[in-house]
């Protein structure tokens, strides 16, 4: 558990400033007195970082299930996934389970990442479906084509032959979405692991491709509006190391990972040239499989996975990922001990600490504008990251994680700025219930291992 201490200083309390600035995940933990031109309007203070609305962040709490494949029962699953905070599934696309999930959707809130069924018109057939119900997030496309071969136009892919299937698949769905009325605004994930192990050049590493590249489809084709990324937290070793929810969100690093450079920017098969480094720090993308199991090889513990799923999910947010679905909602014994949940739908301690997280997070209401916290973290470890959140009254969340995932501790000081009359302090892996509440401190020093803690700073 993290050691809290605090530091009370004389300060003179600073009034509340409306702030009209947007807001994105990717915000560091310092100062940045830039920012303050055009401020007024918001709770806040007038320089800082501005914060991500908490809402935006809990959208992106995703995971996958089995539903269509008659493996998890949709009442249940909903249940769990009512408990845990989540927000968006991921399932295989068949027409039997789209009443199950419209059902899950009613109940729960939430929404489907669809994926094709290598078919254009009962995929949109589907999503229309789902889509009149509010029960649609978005329009995938064919899952793993180097694993599970694609059939489309009387052409058959192969991970050692041609990927031509895969890309006309994913053209013609992409733009069966984007002509249909009833899908407006949906979007469309990429095909995952198609870009990296495409075996011919059909441009998969690309959302779009860019004029000039020469290879086997035209220019211009479009596939995607995000790029779509299996990078298990497990990494190819499933061996723990000290950032390794950080490091598996980072869309440069040429790692142990299926991240985003190896699939978008050199593909990790054939090794074609898609985007530059700087091209990957800002392209959409969304993580639609990671996890690690708490039961078989390289398992870790149910205590350690809860941990570092917190971290995983903040990371990937912080990173630029927009959604990340974690694999999987239920253990299976068939499929693996992945889960949030056991086989009987109950809480493993990843679904609880889940649970804590979101709970404490939680907000219903919509932000009319972000406002600024003027936070810093003097000498910040690299093991260290930070999130700063806003609720629609106002209130700060600030994340603090660590991630020392082999063990030993980082102490850090969070300056905030000026003298905070209320602040509260949440650890989520021992409940939802504050683990201190704090007055007129203007710092507090946390002692930082392998999960987060959340300063809640009340408007004021």
């Amino acid at each position: 558990m993290a050691k809290i201490r605090t530091s009370v200083r004389t300060a003179r309390p600073c009034g509340l400033v409306l702030i009209a600035a947007a807001a994105c995940g990717s915000h560091s933990g310092s100062s940045d007195p830039s920012d303050a031109a055009g401020d007024s309007g918001a709770f806040g203070d007038p320089v800082g970082v501005t914060a991500t609305a908490a809402a935006d962040f809990l959208a992106s709490i995703g995971v996958c299930t089995h539903v269509a494949q008659g493996i998890d029962a949709p009442d249940p699953s909903a249940a769990a996934i009512t408990y845990a905070g989540i927000r968006a599934l991921r399932d295989d696309g068949r027409a039997a389970a789209v009443p199950k999930w419209i059902s899950m959707h009613q109940s729960s809130g939430v929404q489907v990442s669809l994926l094709t069924d290598h078919n254009v018109a009962s995929t949109i057939a589907m999503a229309e479906q789902l889509a009149a119900a509010g029960a649609l997030l978005a329009v995938e496309g064919a899952n793993e084509p180097n694993n599970f071969s694609v059939t489309y136009g009387g052409q058959t892919s192969g991970y050692t032959t041609t990927f031509v299937p895969v890309a006309n698949l994913q053209r013609d769905l992409y733009a069966a979405v984007k002509a249909n009325p009833a899908l407006a605004g949906i979007p469309v994930f990429h095909s995952s692991e198609a870009g990296g192990s495409e075996p011919d050049n059909v441009g998969l590493q690309f959302l779009t491709i860019p004029a000039g590249k020469n290879i086997a489809m035209p220019d211009g084709t479009q596939y995607a509006d995000y790029a779509n990324t299996h990078n298990y937290v497990c990494g190819n070793d499933s061996k723990l190391v000290d950032n390794v929810a950080w490091d598996a969100s980072d869309p440069t690093l040429n790692g142990k990972w299926d991240a985003l450079y190896v699939e978008y920017g050199v593909t990790w098969h054939q090794h074609f040239t898609g985007y530059s480094t700087a091209e990957l720090m800002s392209l959409p993308r969304v993580t639609t499989e990671t996890g690690w199991v708490t039961t078989g090889n390289g398992a870790i513990s149910q205590d350690m996975q809860g941990r570092m799923f917190l971290d995983l999910y903040l990371s990937a947010f912080k990173r630029g990922i927009s959604y990340t679905f974690i694999y999987m909602l239920r253990d299976d014994p068939v499929q693996g001990i992945w889960g949030l949940f056991d086989t009987q739908y109950q809480p493993k301690l990843s679904g609880t600490y889940l649970h804590n997280m979101t709970t404490v997070l939680a907000d219903a209401g919509a932000i009319a504008a972000l406002a600024k916290l003027d936070y810093t973290i003097p000498s910040q470890p690299l093991t260290v990251h930070d999130l700063l959140l806003q609720k629609s009254d106002g209130t700060f969340e600030l994340v603090v994680w660590g991630e020392r995932m082999t063990g030993g501790t980082d102490t850090v000081v969070v300056e905030l700025g000026h003298s905070r009359a209320s602040v509260k302090l949440y650890d989520p892996t021992t409940g939802t219930a504050p683990v201190d509440s704090l007055s007129d401190v203007n710092s507090v020093t946390l002692t930082l291992s392998d999960h987060p803690m959340i300063i809640e700073i009340a408007p004021g």
